[in-house]
């Protein structure tokens, strides 16, 4: 039988190579990676963290006709269709799971989404993304919950993103040297595995912050701590060379966010003066808008400080110039459909002609071409309109209010507890860099911020119900009974 079987796949995989088709030569690793899914999905779950910063977007290779990330998307897709047969089949997921605002959250975006998918001008491209977003939110909350429920695994989780992220760091770096590390080719020394040095830059910043975590989290072994240290400089060598101002500017502000939780800062102070810093920004926008327009650094240098202050040259730096327009694209469609926008991913396809003519800039096309709406905020207001734009709010805002109570109900455990205050702190951390730089760029539709943004969430979920069982009160509003 098994003669017979490897014979089959011979015959086939020749006929199918003759034909110039060489996909058929995977169907042993597919078979493998099934086989681990099934009888060790917490490892599959892990082995996923190590391979999403190393993952490879085909689109590269097929000349825009296949969108697909390779390995990762493939083996979130094979465990959502686990994880849902054997929910249907027999619940395996905790209760309380499913009463979690911040899955309430996602259960209402997952739903707007599908409704606007329905409204949408392009109906298919929106139905695709809502079946990408399926694959990334349902394995990696749901698996997720259940993996985090052990703290070890959260370490695990952790090391396994930040290996493979410093391997693609060290991969960059070298490709890097070759031109000397030169700025224009720093926008593209990451490929194939980071499209650009943008969410690049996003996921370094991210994975700096899994680092402290790890590094603070215990005393480790001298072999763990010199790993540690050697992956650290790696990092912080590979933020300075990706040359992203947001990365940069979405580090200092995780210092600002972990000021405000260490001297423990309310938020109705933080609200009231960031309300006020808006009133005068809005009062003296006039006198503002002047000085920025003396500023002519240009991100295209490659000295720190000046690329620093590029990020406030508002009027010769073009990449700052097309953002604006993109925003104010954006801001165009949501007024011509405000309630359920163009529909879900058609953003690219819909915003040449929403573009103001005062605003183009010379990387500007009138066929609209050029991607997204740079913004993880602006671009849900066109897409899905008002509501659109809010439900991602909400999961924002949930996602950062429940990290922040995990970390003040984790203070009253015993110090084995309290070793897990650190790791939670870091990644809050790491998602506030994230959704930072969310204010200019998005890449929730990728592997590579989706991945450690979604099971954040699961993690926080995981340790909240884990110390609610323990009889300690999260203090979270429980929105299945709200009215």
């Amino acid at each position: 039988m098994l003669f017979g079987f490897v014979a089959l796949f011979i015959g086939l995989n020749a006929f199918f190579m003759f034909q110039d088709n060489y996909f058929f030569n995977a169907l042993p690793l597919v078979l493998i990676i099934a086989y681990i899914a099934i009888f060790h999905t917490h490892t599959t779950f892990l082995i996923t963290a190590l391979l999403t910063p190393l993952s490879v977007n085909l689109e590269g290779f097929t000349e825009g006709q296949i969108g697909l990330f390779l390995p990762t998307e493939p083996i979130l897709f094979g465990l959502m269709l686990l994880i849902i047969f054997k929910e249907l089949k027999s619940s395996i997921i905790d209760k309380s799971f499913w009463k979690h605002p911040l899955t309430l959250s996602v259960g209402f975006y997952i739903a707007w989404v599908f409704l606007t998918s329905i409204t949408s001008t392009n109906p298919m491209v929106s139905f695709k993304f809502l079946l990408m977003k399926l694959w990334y939110i349902i394995p990696l909350m749901t698996i997720g919950f259940m993996v985090f429920d052990k703290k070890s695994n959260i370490v695990k989780f952790l090391w396994c993103y930040t290996i493979g992220m410093s391997i693609a760091i060290v991969y960059t770096l070298i490709r890097h040297s070759g031109y000397n590390f030169g700025e224009k080719e720093g926008h593209w020394v990451m490929w194939p595995f980071f499209k650009d040095h943008t969410i690049y830059g996003s996921s370094v910043a991210m994975s700096l912050f899994f680092i402290f975590g790890l590094i603070a989290y215990k005393k480790h072994s001298i072999q763990a701590q010199v790993t540690l240290a050697i992956i650290l400089v790696i990092t912080l060598i590979g933020l300075y060379f990706s040359y992203t101002r947001g990365a940069w500017l979405s580090v200092v502000f995780a210092f600002g966010v972990w000021v405000l939780i260490k001297y423990k800062i309310k938020f109705k102070y933080v609200l009231g003066v960031g309300l006020a810093a808006l009133s005068i920004i809005i009062i003296s926008w006039s006198k503002i808008e002047m000085e920025l327009a003396k500023n002519k650094h240009e991100h295209t240098t490659t000295n720190f400080d000046e690329r620093l202050r590029s990020a406030a040259n508002i009027s010769s730096d073009a990449s700052n110039l097309e953002r604006l327009n993109r925003w104010g694209a954006a801001f165009n469609m949501f007024k011509e459909k405000p309630v359920f926008g163009f529909g879900p991913a058609t953003y690219a396809f819909e915003y040449a002609p929403y573009q103001d003519p005062e605003k183009l800039t010379i990387i500007s096309t009138n066929f609209g071409t050029q991607g997204n709406a740079h913004s993880e905020y602006l671009g849900p207001l066109a897409e899905m309109g008002l509501i659109g734009m809010l439900s991602v709010l909400v999961f924002v805002a949930i996602l950062f209010y429940s990290g922040v109570m995990l970390l003040i109900n984790i203070k009253r455990f015993t110090p084995e507890e309290k070793q897990m205050y650190t790791l939670i702190l870091c990644v809050v951390l790491a998602m506030s860099t994230y959704f930072f730089h969310g204010l200019l760029n998005n890449y929730l539709d990728t592997d590579k911020a989706s991945v450690p943004v979604y099971a954040a969430a699961a993690m926080i979920i995981a340790q909240q119900v884990r110390l609610k069982r323990k009889g300690i009160s999260m203090h979270l509003p429980d929105l299945s009974k709200s009215k």
